[in-house]
């Protein structure tokens, strides 16, 4: 019996499966009543002490406590499959969007200049489609420097400064066919330079007159005014020509420095009245400045467009004084001592001008030096020198302060008789006066800010009629000092 008993206790497979149907779908309910108790009370219920725990943990099956967080519905792992596509889809489109817009911006940039080169070459090899008619030879020779360095010899330096090649064929002075010697070659390309020698017996104090011909029958000449013998680099020139930028350059702005004490007791009026002189030997320093530049300009090759350069430095320079003003003073600008650096600055640069057309001309045997001469040089710089004192008036700046305006204000006259006697260059000349011009209209514009600087803070007008007297008064000076120095 008990054997049967046994028999008949024993599970039937159905039943079994069925019983484990049953358990599987108790505990898939629990999980989901778990999970949505989670998503609704989370924040609320989780921390709830007084909240009796799941049956799962009080009967402690970790197997359904572990696995109930990761339960997902097939639509939640649908969406992330489908969003993790479309991110994967726009960052594929925006690397493309890229790519594309930078290939079109190099196609942009690339096929316009490939295009210009292809003009370019197109005209060089091709030509304008004139070739048929008959043109004129296109030559254009410069003599830039006409040199006598001794007794019966003469240099004379040339450049080519047309748009086609040129020969030099044959030379004449005085009109008649002399031997020369050129170097590196006479076939000049355009921009090449060549030194001529010529074996001629020039008489000192007498004119003479260069002419070169060309293959195609083209003659190019340039005249010496008075036969001088040119100065060769010594140190015994150097001396000279440095002593003589020193009596007209230095010495004469330390002589209107030295009126610093004397001027302090002016009074306010008295101070206004010395910056108004001080702007008008300015702006007759810039007119004569940049009329002395636009001459020397003319003098160059058309090739090197001198003229507009003149223009372009004096802008560069008063742009570039105005930015640094600004940078180191904010809103400010310069202060009276940054003025007076200023003014220095712009008198020397007008300096070095006068020391190159100074020492040119005495290579060149225009000049007479006599003490006349330095002495109006003298008178004519000294108002300078008044000129740079005037801002520092209610100041009191050191000793060394003086000795460095008048180093910067005079001694590039010295440079500029060194530079002119042994290595002169119009076009450099032309371009450093066109600085000057630059840095003057900028120190007029920080001289004019000046006016009504008090201590006590009260504005003084710029335009009245003690300004307008001191104005003329200083073009006045600088006008009539300026007849003892014309060169």
């Amino acid at each position: 019996m008990d054997d049967l008993r046994e028999s008949t206790d024993v599970e039937s497979p159905a039943e079994g499966g069925r019983r484990r149907r049953r358990r599987g779908g108790r505990g898939r309910g629990r999980a989901e009543r778990a999970g949505r108790g989670e998503r609704s009370g989370r924040g609320d219920d989780a921390g709830d002490p007084s909240r009796p725990p799941s049956p799962a943990l009080a009967r402690g099956d970790g197997r359904e406590a572990a696995e109930t967080p990761q339960i997902r519905s097939s639509s939640d792992r649908q969406r992330e499959r489908t969003g993790g596509r479309a991110a994967a889809g726009g960052r594929r489109a925006e690397a493309a969007a890229t790519s594309g817009g930078s290939v079109r911006w190099i196609a942009g940039a690339v096929l316009p200049v490939l295009a210009v080169g292809a003009l370019l070459a197109f005209l060089v090899l091709r030509g304008v489609g004139l070739d048929d008619r008959a043109l004129p030879p296109l030559e254009e020779l410069s003599v830039t420097r006409i040199e006598l360095p001794a007794a019966g010899q003469m240099r004379v330096h040339v450049v080519n400064s047309g748009p086609q090649p040129s020969t030099i064929s044959q030379v004449m002075v005085d009109e008649a066919f002399w031997s020369f010697r050129i170097q590196p070659g006479n076939l000049l390309d355009r921009l090449d330079r060549a030194t001529i020698d010529i074996p001629y017996p020039w008489v000192r104090g007498e004119p003479h007159e260069v002419k070169l011909l060309t293959s195609t029958g083209l003659t190019f000449a340039r005249e010496v005014a008075v036969a001088v013998e040119t100065p060769q680099l010594s140190w015994d020139s150097l001396a000279r020509f440095g002593l003589l930028g020193i009596y007209v350059g230095v010495l004469p702005i330390v002589l209107g420095l030295l009126l610093y004490p004397a001027l302090r007791r002016v009074g306010n009026r008295g101070i206004d009245f010395l910056l108004a002189l001080t702007i008008g030997l300015l702006v007759f320093l810039a007119v004569d400045t940049i009329l002395e530049a636009l001459e020397i300009a003319r003098e160059t090759p058309g090739i090197y467009q001198t003229e507009p350069l003149v223009f372009l430095a004096a802008l560069v320079t008063v742009l570039a004084l105005t930015t640094l003003g600004r940078t180191r003073r904010g809103r400010e600008g310069f202060t009276p001592l940054g003025v007076a650096y200023l003014i220095a600055l712009g008198i020397g640069l007008h300096n070095l001008g006068e020391g190159l057309a100074i020492g040119a001309a005495f290579t060149l045997g225009e000049l007479a030096l006599g003490s006349f001469l330095v002495v109006g040089f003298t008178l004519h710089n000294i108002t300078e020198g008044i000129g740079i004192a005037a801002p520092l008036l209610r100041d009191r700046p050191p000793l060394r302060s003086f000795a460095l305006l008048a180093l910067l204000a005079g001694f590039p006259a010295a440079i500029g008789t060194w530079i002119g006697a042994f290595s002169y260059s119009p076009t450099a000349a032309a371009v450093f006066l066109g600085i000057g011009v630059g840095a003057i209209l900028q120190v007029v514009y920080e001289v004019a800010r000046l006016f009504g600087r008090r201590d006590a803070g009260e504005d003084a007008p710029l335009f009245s009629g003690l300004n307008l007297a001191g104005l003329l008064v200083g073009i006045a000076i600088m006008y009539a000092t300026a007849l003892l120095v014309a060169v």
